[in-house]
């Protein structure tokens, strides 16, 4: 399980350092440590199965050695001998499961790592979102040092939107002094 993680891993890395979109890099990261994290919960899950595996194996073998001293207690050899085989064949399979869990529990702490690596670098590229921006900035100034203008930057648009508002603020200020002036009886009132 740990491999398949790790070649996830090792495939987002290699995608990730040509040069790109760096939202497209950061997705990419975010679905990797999505897949990493439920990789790391199955491990977890297939831990606690070996584990409840080697507890059942254990009340295997103490229950064929204590089937061997009882027979052993009453002269029966030929149960002795199939209570010391079973109790062989268990001590083989607790072994086993005693280093299946050390080497899973060493693949979870590896795993557990990588996720948090990746964590970081995740944190990294949303918080470097800026990044994106200073890219955005430096590919618009290429542009207008070509000649081409970003919008809502053109001297024209600014001053033509400057033209605008001063335009909107007379007409709201003409309205209102027409307003305080028919108020005051001063001018007679327009029959609009």
């Amino acid at each position: 399980m740990f491999e398949g993680l790790r070649a996830r891993i090792e495939q987002f890395l290699a995608q990730h350092t040509a040069p790109g979109d760096p939202r497209a890099s950061a997705a990419q990261l975010h679905q990797a440590v999505i897949e990493a994290k439920v990789a790391v919960s199955q491990m977890k899950d297939a831990l606690s199965a070996t584990e409840r595996e080697l507890m059942m194996e254990r009340k295997q073998l103490e229950d064929a050695e204590r089937r061997g001293r009882l027979a052993a207690a009453i002269p029966d050899p030929e149960t002795v001998t199939l209570a010391e085989r079973y109790a062989l064949k268990h001590q083989e399979r607790l072994q086993m499961l005693e280093r299946k869990v050390v080497v899973q529990r060493d693949e979870l702490m590896l795993a557990e790592r990588e996720v948090s690596e990746m964590t970081s670098q995740l944190r990294s590229a949303r918080q470097g979102g800026g990044n994106a921006d200073a890219s955005s900035n430096a590919a618009w100034r290429e542009l207008e040092s070509a000649g081409g203008a970003r919008p809502g930057t053109d001297v024209n648009d600014e001053l033509l939107r400057s033209n605008l508002d001063r335009a909107a603020h007379e007409a709201a200020a003409d309205a209102q002094l027409e307003h305080l002036k028919r108020k005051m009886g001063k001018t007679p009132k327009s029959d609009t």
